[in-house]
């Protein structure tokens, strides 16, 4: 496959849409957005108890680092702040909201990009 504008801009289209499933505490939405293998290895009921509900996620930016042709697997870099839905202690309401970046792997499989939950 050729890595193009269009391929980048199909990818990064849906890294954001699962992030924004992740936003909404969609989880099952999120786990349709893995690998058929991890899918295939994994029901969503135990993909589901993965999460945290004390933790809400707000998208800031998501950029593509590399892409492996040969592999047909691309590197991202996901912006992320991470804000705790409970705010149960002095420490937790003083550090609020936390920027991270995350790292993810993307497959190219039967003409979709999904997300490599093994990564």
């Amino acid at each position: 496959m050729v890595f193009d504008e269009e391929q980048r801009q199909a990818l990064l289209e849906r890294v954001t849409e699962r992030w924004r499933a992740l936003e909404q505490g969609d989880y099952a939405t999120s786990w349709e957005y893995t690998s058929p293998a991890f899918r295939k290895a994994f029901p969503k009921n135990l993909y589901l108890k993965k999460f945290s509900y004390a933790v809400r996620w707000e998208l800031t930016g998501v950029d593509v680092l590399n892409y492996d042709d040969e592999a047909v697997v691309a590197s991202v870099v996901v912006g992320v702040m991470s804000h705790p839905t409970k705010l149960t202690s002095a420490a937790s309401q003083a550090v609020g909201a936390i920027p991270r970046e995350l790292r993810e792997r993307w497959v190219f499989v039967d003409g979709e990009w999904w997300y490599s939950a093994n990564y």
